[in-house]
């Protein structure tokens, strides 16, 4: 029996026993491609051997030094080449475990850099309603899907929640997606108005949502007109990469193709590719200097902040993304994934949309195409596709409560980016397969 408490206590998944690139094998030998990176982590797939050696080299040298004692070559190195390959003004580093962690410290940050330049009134968030943010309370709180919040609300602080940027469900009929985004930046100078721009602290959002909605880019123009939005009342934007970043949509930070930088950013996932567990939040130079000319001190902190052995890794995945050309490989081939998937399931009757950047794509499951009505919930045919699949030799990440945190399915897809164009087809094959037997049993 084990005594591991599962995320399904109901049922224990199979053991993995080793990774090779794209897939991973279970004790039995069975081969699974790994069609999300788990969480879209594995971003180099698994056993890269640069960044196993980097690993057991700084295990040679330190695994672990507190940083109230001592920093470390690897986390300076990490957060100065993190910096310069930053947008905009972002130039301090918080080296943290994950993206919860990440998420929490940039709200804790955004809080306290009011009260060191003397605007304590602001403390009230702005988020997008189907949102996610992570799992700590700081950030479910700043997270708008419903589903995971209920049951923690009381525990929850008050955040305003706003549409999302969610063109195949919020776009109306003969709208231009120019008026569309305009309606959406209305309604959030509307909250602003409500509660006074002195009290709002931050707006916070994914550049392309990852997990809750599946892939959802924004529309052209809507970012530009938030960022100009944000700097009129002096408002921080946070923007939540931990899932979009480190060259997911295509380039090292997703924000980059929608023309502008946050003053505070989250970073996880894809940073260590999950060779180790590491995450950042990095804040512009003006943020850091209201802290270090102020009080002086951060009021936060975590026992495995900037980890010797976790940077280490970190920066190893930045030697592949970054000076093997990893990144710039993810435009092309995530552009062949689509038209692979387009191919595929572009006229399929229960795919409504095909959506995403790079190599984080989404798909869309309907009941009827033509009045996107989802199935029912009851079904759960995002479970019924998350084990059909897996039976087929594919890990893909289905979703239920696409729409509202209730009605909604879809598939992200967040392959590693060594994936190959064989692998491309299997992928294809392997969702085609699980999909139509889920769809069968529903």
């Amino acid at each position: 029996m084990s005594h591991v408490f599962h995320r399904n206590s109901q049922a224990t998944p199979p053991e993995v026993s080793h990774g090779s690139g794209a897939y991973l094998y279970d004790t039995t030998g069975k081969a699974y491609l790994d069609g999300s990176g788990g969480a879209a982590v594995s971003c180099l797939g698994h056993g890269d051997p640069h960044v196993t050696a980097a690993i057991k080299a700084q295990l040679d040298r330190v695994a672990f030094a507190h940083t109230g004692f001592l920093t470390s070559a690897p986390a300076e190195t990490l957060a100065s080449r993190l910096v310069a390959e930053a947008p905009g003004d972002l130039d301090r580093v918080y080296l943290v475990s994950g993206g919860s962690e990440a998420m929490e410290a940039a709200l804790k940050l955004a809080r306290q850099y009011f009260l060191e330049i003397g605007q304590p009134k602001r403390s009230r968030i702005i988020a997008r309603r189907q949102s996610y943010h992570g799992n700590t309370l700081g950030a479910l709180a700043t997270g708008g899907n419903q589903f995971r919040r209920a049951q923690f609300e009381p525990l929850l602080i008050e955040v305003s929640h706003v549409s999302p940027a969610y063109a195949y469900r919020g776009m109306e009929d003969g709208e231009s997606e120019a008026d569309y985004a305009a309606r959406l930046v209305r309604e959030i100078e509307a909250e602003i108005d409500k509660h006074g721009a002195e009290t709002i602290m931050a707006f916070v959002a994914e550049p392309v949502v990852g997990a809750t909605m599946g892939a959802v880019p924004a529309v052209e123009g809507y970012f530009r007109a938030i960022r100009k939005l944000c700097d009129r009342h002096g408002i921080l934007m946070i923007l939540d990469e931990v899932m979009c970043g480190m060259g997911r949509t295509g380039t090292l930070f997703a924000c980059e193709q929608e023309g502008i930088a946050p003053d505070i950013c989250a970073i996880a996932k894809g940073l260590g590719a999950g060779y180790q567990p590491i995450g950042a939040m990095m804040c512009t130079g003006a943020i850091h200097r209201a802290i270090a000319e102020g009080s002086g001190f951060f009021q936060h902190g975590h026992t495995y902040l900037a980890h010797p052995t976790a940077s280490a890794a970190a920066g190893a995945v930045l030697d592949r993304l970054l000076n093997d050309g990893l990144v710039d490989r993810v435009a092309p081939v995530g552009a062949a994934l689509r038209d692979s998937l387009q191919d595929r399931f572009g006229q399929h009757p229960h795919v409504g949309d095909i959506r995403g950047r790079g190599l984080f794509l989404g798909l869309e499951l309907v009941q009827d195409r033509e009045t996107k009505t989802p199935f029912d919930p009851a079904l759960k045919l995002h479970a019924r596709v998350k084990k059909a699949t897996f039976d087929a030799g594919l890990i893909c990440y289905p979703m239920g409560g696409t729409i509202d945190g209730k009605r909604g399915d879809h598939v992200l897809l967040a392959p590693s980016f060594i994936i190959s164009d064989a692998q491309i087809e299997e992928l294809t094959d392997k969702l085609d397969r699980g999909l139509t037997q889920a769809l069968a049993e529903a």
